[in-house]
């Protein structure tokens, strides 16, 4: 497998004493996972933080052994981890989509969605302005792996889109996370506290 792509960096863990082992979604070929040397050095530790956009170089010699990978920085959103919520909507958008997805399973749909979320949340005045975008993505998850879901972003002021939140939960659990790490569902739990904040 030889492969040149846009991707999101999802997650990346400590292999060794230098390396790591990342995932990546990318728009042809759904998520990736890869053995990036010296991940955990100067350099490319700022690069593999989950949410930052790069240019993946993936190569493999078979479809059974671990790829790989060389990432470039193209969009980081590092800085953006120091305010909580955003940290939190970014952690919890990338930490369900590497552990729902299927590997090596193309969703064309998905990474388009996932990069404008990021971009949303980085950038909107608050969350108000991304939280609609948030929901949706979870919606065209469940959609995309079979289990419903219409995809749209939901519309409402931030009660309803909180209600809406809460409604949804069980479905990611039971359908997209039923295999997954409880801290997978915590991550949801810490951002929907936060949220939670602004209604008072």
């Amino acid at each position: 497998m030889q492969l040149r792509t846009p991707a999101v960096c999802l997650a990346a863990r400590p292999h060794g004493e230098t390396a790591v082992v990342a995932r990546f979604l990318t728009a042809d070929h759904g998520l990736v996972a890869g053995y990036v040397a010296g991940g955990r050095g100067r350099t490319l530790r700022p690069v593999l933080i989950p949410g930052n956009g790069v240019d993946l170089a993936i190569s493999a010699r078979g479809d059974s052994q671990l790829p790989f990978a060389k990432p470039e920085l193209v969009t980081s959103r590092a800085p953006f981890l120091a305010e909580p919520l955003a940290a939190a909507a970014i952690g919890w958008a990338c930490a369900v989509t590497a552990s729902a997805l299927p590997e090596r399973q193309a969703y064309p749909s998905l990474y388009p969605a996932l990069d404008a979320l990021l971009d949303a949340v980085c950038h909107a005045p608050s969350a108000r302005g991304w939280l609609g975008a948030l929901l949706g993505y979870e919606l065209l998850l469940l959609r995309e792996l079979g289990y419903g879901g219409q995809g749209a972003r939901p519309e409402g002021d931030l009660a309803a889109l909180l209600a809406l939140m809460d409604r949804q939960g069980p479905q990611i659990a039971h359908y997209l996370l039923a295999h997954a790490r409880a801290d997978v569902m915590a991550a949801r739990a810490r951002l929907r506290e936060l949220l939670g904040r602004m209604e008072q």
